[in-house]
């Protein structure tokens, strides 16, 4: 009796730690992790790594990749997914975590080059629900794929939804919510809003999101998030001199944010276009514009048209917005990486400015993610800068890969995942046992 409970209240010991374990460790099921808002809840997360000709530090494997790509990669479980270039053609990757290539399916063909090479037509990150991996392409190429590569459905989304008429390529990251899948195509060619049946590939509903931009700013390449405040959400929608708020149902719209674009002596700004995606918390959305633009936190209880100045209005910080990364907010506080590698600590509540500092001068084109206590700031040129959370400034580790990185860093199960042009790396303590 003694013996058969002491391995009774063994076995319910080990099956707590293996669900404490489950419990701390996060599937990143798409671009900007679990909350769609670039924070991993998860501990022990390193800070220092190197892979270099002298030494490799923390780098568990680093797998070569079949052509240029700057999605982030979507993991779930023991599944990596990622798009990527493949001479010309455009393809959906599944990796292994051991980091062997399980498939890959075709998306599309014809890839290009933007920017000077810093992206390519293998830009948008895929999104999972754990069952199926939702993939698209700059070309409009959209594909649903089960866990074992097989095609469940795919369409074109200039074929559906009229030319695309953008100039940097159309790169949109897919948002999954319960059954639908919401994109907004916004560019010279057409204004659509769209929610998408997840298992049909069918439009549920489409609508045109109406707008005054012009020239260049007809043109967006901000992805669109979930808002989401206990049963409570909506679609924000960023791009054309706005940030719009849909209703998920029918896509009406909720509230509108204006004076995106200033006009100072009435001139209007003709390439002020957004790149940038607001980041949506639960009680903050913090939205960033354009070339040094403003950047606007409003009250998610908003409705109707919002100008500067409206009671929705948290704060507006007149300039110095970051052009591409998105920005990231944790624990009262903003953070602002802008390409040039200088980071901005904010109050959420205040816009009050903590500090701005340069991290590391070199081009940033990913987003910051929260990790540990951490922030993590990507270059270009292969460079991670790990900063300290908090109001203070203290920089804790630069850590280099030999390759060139415009992808956003996805984190699960204690690893952190970088997709370079070359390899896709994984990245975790050396104490810490793979799983």
């Amino acid at each position: 009796m003694k013996r058969s409970t002491a391995v009774c209240c063994l076995l319910a010991v080990c099956c707590a730690a293996l669900f404490a374990g489950s419990v701390l460790a996060d599937n990143w099921p798409q671009w900007r992790g679990p909350a769609d808002d670039g924070v991993c809840k998860e501990s022990n997360i390193p800070a220092e790594w190197s892979a270099t000709k002298n030494a490799t530090k923390n780098i568990l494997w680093a797998l070569p990749m079949p052509g240029m790509g700057s999605s982030t990669p979507a993991v779930w479980g023991n599944r990596i997914f990622l798009t990527s270039a493949d001479h010309n053609d455009l393809v959906l990757l599944c990796v292994g975590t051991d980091g062997t290539e399980l498939w890959k399916q075709k998306l599309g063909t014809g890839d290009r080059k933007f920017m000077r090479g810093e992206g390519n037509s293998a830009s948008a990150s895929p999104c999972t629900d754990g069952t199926h991996v939702y993939a698209s392409d700059s070309n409009g190429d959209f594909a649903c794929f089960d866990f074992d590569g097989k095609e469940i459905w795919q369409f074109n989304g200039q074929e559906r939804y009229g030319q695309f008429q953008i100039q940097h390529g159309f790169h949109i990251t897919p948002v999954l919510e319960g059954d639908k899948l919401y994109m907004a195509y916004l560019h010279s060619g057409g204004h659509w809003i769209v929610a998408i049946d997840k298992a049909t590939g069918k439009d549920v509903w489409k609508v045109e999101r109406q707008g005054d931009a012009r020239f260049e700013n007809e043109h967006s390449y901000a992805s669109p998030f979930i808002w989401r405040h206990g049963k409570d959400s909506y679609l924000v929608v960023h791009g054309n001199d706005y940030t719009t708020a849909h209703r998920l149902s029918d896509g009406q719209e909720i509230w509108r944010l204006a004076d995106l674009n200033p006009q100072p002596n009435r001139q209007y700004h003709p390439t002020l276009r957004f790149v940038a995606s607001p980041v949506v918390t639960a009680d903050l959305i913090v939205v960033p514009t354009a070339k040094r633009g403003p950047v606007v936190a409003i009250k998610p209880d908003a409705h109707g048209v919002i100008k500067a100045g409206s009671e929705y209005e948290l704060w507006r910080k007149p300039k110095d917005t970051p052009d591409v990364p998105s920005p990231l907010v944790y624990d009262g506080l903003v953070y602002l990486c802008g390409e040039g590698g200088a980071l901005t600590c904010l109050d959420a509540k205040t816009g009050k400015e903590h500090y701005t500092q340069r991290v590391h001068g070199s081009r940033h084109r990913a987003s910051p993610v929260y990790a540990d206590g951490k922030i993590y700031l990507t270059a270009r040129d292969g460079v991670v800068s790990v900063v300290k959370a908090g109001p203070k400034y203290e920089l804790l580790a630069s850590n280099q890969v030999a390759d060139e990185i415009t992808a956003s860093p996805a984190i699960s199960n204690g690893r952190i995942y970088l997709r370079g042009f070359k390899n896709l790396y994984a990245i975790r303590s050396e104490v810490r046992t793979p799983p």
